[in-house]
């Protein structure tokens, strides 16, 4: 692991973080929401809080740590799982670990009463075994349905990472999902390159928001592949989005890309962007 001191620091971390999203959590106008790193975000809106597949750890780089494939941390933690409370709903889009990852979510869900977990229905017997739950407890998605929980609606998109890969009941083990609440709707897409039916899964709801991936599919580095920055900003474009946010780099040295490619191509599409830092909040103000 790299030496704290060469890491890219956090925006906000741990205390001061929590106390920015506990001093804004009455606010009734706007929704805020916050980079965790990788593909993680924590979304507030009137006081409830939606984690998106959080990585709050160093598991992968202790497991991977003297083998051929390092996976070495490039940013600071952004918070200790441990911290994260009045949670309503904590969701992992498929089973890889940096969004499927026990050592964040088992503290999580212990220290949430109440809380409910959003997973792909596929994978509800590995979920179940990693983070040590009954088998029961997660709400599981397909592509085509949908859940509400605390006044948020979570409907299940299929991703491809690298195929469209479905259990032997058509389930999908990766997914994205659209949640909406209120008259907003955000798109956090998981892992995924692009398919063909996409742009039409997509269109009907109207993204305000697009949270994609943009560390491409390089072969070499022995990992599924996502989509680049030119394919997150193209997808955007195409869907009218009103703001894309990138992420998955910054994360593992393996494994990243850079953010001022992405810059690069929003800007040269008129495509609205924004970029943030580990621990830094996006206010959005919807007309």
């Amino acid at each position: 692991m790299r030496m704290t001191e060469q890491l890219i620091k956090a925006y906000r971390k741990d205390h001061e973080l929590v106390k920015e999203m506990d001093s804004l959590a009455g606010n009734e106008k706007h929704f805020h929401l916050w980079w965790l790193g990788q593909s993680g975000y924590l979304l507030q809106w009137k006081g409830k809080r939606v984690l998106i597949d959080p990585y709050l750890s160093d598991s992968l780089t202790k497991k991977y740590k003297d083998t051929d494939k390092p996976h070495i941390r490039m940013s600071e933690r952004v918070m200790d799982p441990e911290l994260l409370k009045g949670i309503s709903v904590v969701t992992s889009s498929h089973n890889h670990t940096d969004h499927l990852d026990a050592e964040t979510l088992i503290p999580v869900l212990q220290n949430n009463p109440g809380i409910r977990f959003i997973i792909p229905e596929a994978n509800r017997e590995f979920v179940a075994e990693r983070v040590n739950c009954d088998k029961n407890f997660p709400l599981g998605l397909n592509d085509k349905r949908s859940v509400t929980v605390e006044g948020f609606t979570f409907h299940g998109i299929p991703a491809k990472h690298n195929e469209i890969d479905r259990d032997e009941k058509g389930n999908c083990k990766y997914m994205g999902y659209v949640i909406e609440f209120a008259n907003y709707a955000i798109y956090h897409s998981g892992d995924t390159l692009w398919f063909d039916e996409m742009t039409d899964i997509l269109e009907p709801f109207s993204l305000d928001i697009a949270l994609l991936p943009i560390n491409g599919n390089d072969p070499s580095r022995k990992v599924a592949g996502n989509l680049n920055s030119g394919e997150a900003v193209k997808l955007a474009k195409a869907l009218g989005v009103k703001c894309i946010i990138p992420c998955h780099y910054d994360m593992f040295s393996f494994n990243t890309a850079d953010v001022k490619d992405f810059i690069k191509e929003a800007e040269k599409n008129n495509q609205p962007y924004q970029v943030l830092r580990g621990g830094e909040q996006f206010i959005h103000n919807k007309n």
